[in-house]
């Protein structure tokens, strides 16, 4: 085994846990996730069969990362935040076969106690604040916070707030990086440092 893995810790088999992970107390990992490497799951967290989880990832304790759910490289999950993968859920009637796809891009934080609807997609690099509920794609960059989530700014890469408006044209430097943010209209990227 090229990954620890605490003695509490269930791993069902045919799950594929990728080099230099780490399974903390009284985690469950269905057989069918697929989890990269130097990936740390937190105490309590459950992975669902139809999972895929990038490398890099850290999950908090007490996330269930449900069925149908993709994070991307380094995606940090915060403590007891939620996903889900039905949109209407009832205990009575059978909704399996409608899960929803949800995907968080690389890099992207969601903050602890937020919850993720099922459906959406998180862009890159985007910043979700602790207890809020995104109900809608997320564009790359955005900080979001609230209920229902709604955008209030733009993140670096680095996890610093940038000094530009919500939309509109601009550009800001990082003070830690002098990474160069670019915003046209409502989509912010990130320009490459010349080689």
């Amino acid at each position: 085994m090229d990954h620890y893995q605490h003695p509490s810790a269930i791993v069902d088999e045919g799950a594929r846990i990728g080099a230099g992970s780490r399974i903390w107390h009284f985690v469950h990992v269905c057989g069918g996730a697929r989890i990269g490497q130097d990936v740390s799951l937190g105490q309590n967290v459950f992975v669902g069969n139809k999972v895929i989880i990038g490398d890099r990832c850290k999950i908090q304790n007490n996330v269930s990362v449900y069925d149908n759910v993709t994070l991307e490289e380094g995606v940090f999950c915060g403590p007891s935040m939620v996903f889900t993968n039905v949109y209407n859920p009832r205990s009575l009637i059978e909704r399996k076969d409608e899960y929803r796809d949800t995907v968080v891009k690389r890099g992207a934080t969601l903050g602890a106690n937020c919850t993720v609807v099922c459906g959406i997609t998180i862009g890159e690099f985007a910043f979700v604040g602790a207890g809020a509920v995104i109900n809608r794609d997320v564009p790359a960059y955005a900080l979001m916070v609230g209920v229902p989530a709604r955008q209030i700014g733009w993140m670096s890469e680095f996890g610093e707030q940038l000094d530009l408006p919500l939309e509109g044209h601009g550009d800001a430097i990082c003070t830690h990086t002098a990474a160069r943010y670019v915003l046209r209209g409502h989509v912010l990227h990130k320009e490459e440092l010349a080689k």
